[in-house]
């Protein structure tokens, strides 16, 4: 089970930082990954780190914005977004995967599991 948070109100540049809790699966066996999904919109990709942390993946409107970690010690995952846009507005949502390669870190399919997602206002 996956469980974000951190997401609210915040203005034009100022910075949000979203945490994702998992439980009831061996954490450190997954690749995680941020989606986000505005209004009417697709669900898109935003990052993504590799089982260990040491490999990232970022879509290219969040590169040098958005950074993603990970604390396999507590089970946790972070989006630390800067220099937020409101057109960064959007419910955001963590997700793992098993088995997928860096490859297909991008897909919605690759991940297995998903967490309820947190909103994210950006108001300019």
């Amino acid at each position: 089970q996956l469980q974000a948070s951190g997401g609210g109100l915040v203005q034009a540049g100022g910075s949000l930082r979203l945490s994702c809790a998992a439980s009831g699966l061996t954490f450190g066996s997954y690749n995680l990954g941020w989606f986000r999904q505005a209004l009417g919109q697709r669900r898109e990709f935003v990052a993504a780190v590799n089982r260990n942390g040491d490999t990232t993946a970022y879509a290219d409107f969040v590169k040098g914005r958005f950074t993603i970690s990970r604390d396999n010690a507590e089970n946790l995952e972070y989006l630390q977004m800067n220099s937020l846009k409101p057109e960064d507005t959007a419910v955001y949502f963590c997700a793992a995967d098993r088995q997928g390669t860096r490859a297909v870190w991008s897909s919605l399919n690759a991940y297995e599991y998903w967490g309820h997602g947190t909103q994210v206002t950006v108001s300019s």
